[in-house]
């Protein structure tokens, strides 16, 4: 939910997001509540503490970006994380590996798009499997502090789900 820029250096981000994941094959959907916090710690590198929350599953993780790519038409950066889940019963573990692109096509409005792998295993079980979507985006600056954010995933293999979220961002020290 952001792109390829990380946080400004000394800065903190709060983000809250619903979460509309679609189900497939005549399979129910989901609904849950994300939201995160992060720091930047250069101009290039920040860290994020995450969670999620479904009706009877919950995500705790964490992740950090580098920026990587800083250019005047694309930026590119590289993101790398984990998440633990508990659901009614079980467990899971997770990591997961993002590539994203961004650029600002007019004032204030940046589009993004990204590839999201994610390696997803469950304790006390001899189970994984593999999540791969691609995930266009846009961020609209609201005001100085504040970001508007959407993303659609597209699940790329048999294991992934399509979703939608859009939240707001919050930043101190503008952006």
């Amino acid at each position: 939910m952001n792109s390829a820029e990380t946080i400004n250096k000394g800065n903190f981000k709060l983000a809250a997001n619903p979460v509309f994941v679609f189900g497939k094959n005549g399979g129910d959907g989901e609904t849950g509540i994300s939201a995160r916090g992060g720091y930047g710690f250069g101009d290039a590198f920040d860290v994020e503490a995450k969670i999620a929350k479904f009706d009877d599953f919950t995500l705790f993780g964490a992740d950090a970006e580098y920026w990587f790519a800083k250019d005047k038409q694309v930026d590119m950066s590289v993101i790398g994380g984990f998440n633990i889940g508990n659901g009614d019963g079980f467990g899971t573990k997770a990591l997961e590996l993002t590539f994203l692109a961004s650029g600002e096509v007019k004032d204030r409005l940046e589009l993004y798009g990204g590839l999201d792998l994610s390696r997803v295993s469950f304790d006390d079980a001899d189970f994984s499997y593999t999540t791969l979507h691609l995930v266009p985006g846009v961020e609209y600056r609201l005001a100085s502090q504040f970001d508007l954010v959407a993303e659609f995933g597209i699940g790329l293999n048999k294991d992934s789900n399509n979703y939608l979220s859009i939240g707001l961002s919050y930043y101190t020290g503008g952006r």
